[in-house]
């Protein structure tokens, strides 16, 4: 892992998007306890919030690929940093006037998805360019790792944030966040080529040649399928969880914070050992053991007010830990294996099948924890999170020691 730390330009990177992270994993809990607190959202109207951050996916997903694809990458993360700034910050600002509802947060959320799905589409993709295909699993490594350091400090200092200085203004400092990012991306040095260009460019058919590149790959396509099962039941979880911790576990902001936290510190340790885990067993079974190390998630539907958080704590633990050793190895398997000029939309199908469904599975929790009960939908959730190894053992992975990479 000590490559990259000579690289120049990739620690500038790198630090941006580590600040970015640390905002986000705020908002994420910042403006639920929005919703739920202060504009006292009912659960369904919370899962709507949850999904319409997700949304885009869907109905941009697609084209974005295409799109960057035609682009330089460096440009479309600056524009998608500086987009997010602005609607982020009309939180705060409205609640200070109060003119806060919650359509405006459906809306801010729904805009900030798009920039987030073309910049996560562009960023995916410029990574072998900035660092060179030899050091991509680094390279993401060390991302995953900031991110995950993120998710544990983010949810902590929201809850704590919240308690202190409010939900909205807990909100401000993510939107600030993106402003440094855009200022780190904006002084890297390393020249990016220009793409070519195409005689007759054709949206759809350029769509269709990152579908098909996904889905005629018997390896890429079980890694959609089963991304896409365990994205969609997680969500189905997370559209309740702050609802189910705040009104059935009975905690406070600050606890739920360091709760939702235990995903990230296990995503750290995750991200710290996804490659040499690979090296032990080979990328391929590294990925199996790490879908199958989120079978926990199973206790958390469990959590009462008697045992308070640990249950829903260890669960949560056992998503981030397994999900990011499964994650590392196959999204570093993706980058390698696709030609320079497919990866924008390669990514962009790659995220339109598995965050696609995540807006989904968030209004999934919403209907089942509106009629049946908050923690009937977390066990919906839970069974079904668990059932993404079947995908992959029965899928070439499941024979496999190492992906291929050709």
């Amino acid at each position: 892992m000590a490559t990259l730390w000579k690289h120049r330009d990739f620690r500038i990177f790198w630090c941006g998007e580590t600040v970015s992270e640390l905002g986000s994993q705020i908002s994420i809990v910042a403006v639920s306890l929005v919703a739920v607190r202060s504009l006292h959202a009912t659960t369904f109207q919370v899962s709507v919030l949850v999904a319409s951050s997700t949304a885009a996916f869907l109905l941009v997903g697609l084209p974005a690929g295409a799109w960057v694809d035609r682009l330089r990458r460096r440009p479309v993360m600056i524009t998608t940093d500086l987009g997010r700034l602005v609607a982020l910050a009309s939180i705060p600002l409205a609640y200070e006037l109060h003119w806060l509802t919650m359509s405006q947060l459906y809306i801010v959320m729904f805009l900030a998805g798009i920039l987030t799905v073309f910049f996560d589409v562009a960023y995916q993709s410029y990574l072998p360019s900035l660092v060179g295909g030899e050091a991509v699993v680094e390279g993401n490594s060390k991302l995953t790792v900031s991110s995950q350091i993120a998710s544990v400090v983010g949810p902590s200092l929201a809850g704590a944030l919240v308690q202190i200085i409010g939900g909205p203004l807990a909100v401000a400092v993510d939107a600030a966040s993106f402003g440094v990012s855009a200022i780190a991306v904006t002084a890297i040095r390393t020249e990016e080529s220009q793409p070519k260009k195409r005689s007759n460019p054709n949206l759809r058919l350029e769509i269709s040649e990152g579908l098909q590149f996904v889905f005629r790959h018997p390896i890429l396509r079980a890694i959609a399928i089963t991304t896409a099962t365990s994205n969609l039941f997680s969500s189905t979880m997370a559209a309740v969880e702050i609802v189910f911790l705040v009104r059935v576990v009975h905690l406070q902001p600050g606890v739920i914070g360091v709760v939702i936290a235990s995903a990230g510190l296990g995503g750290v340790i995750g991200a710290s050992t996804a490659s040499t885990l690979a090296r032990r067993v080979g990328s391929a079974r590294a990925a199996v053991i790490g879908i199958a190390m989120t079978a926990p998630v199973l206790l958390m539907p469990l959590s009462t007010s008697a045992n308070g958080a640990i249950l829903f704590a260890i669960g949560w633990f056992s998503m981030g830990l397994g999900a990011t050793i499964y994650n590392v190895n196959q999204v570093s398997f993706r980058q390698r294996l696709c030609p320079p000029g497919l990866l924008g939309r390669m990514n962009a199908s790659m995220r339109f099948v598995v965050s696609g469904v995540m807006p989904i599975g968030a209004l999934i929790g919403g209907v089942i924890g509106s009629t049946l009960g908050l923690r009937a939908a977390l066990w919906v959730g839970a069974v079904g999170t668990t059932s993404a190894i079947f995908w992959l053992t029965a899928s070439p992975i499941g024979r496999m020691r190492d992906f291929a990479e050709s």
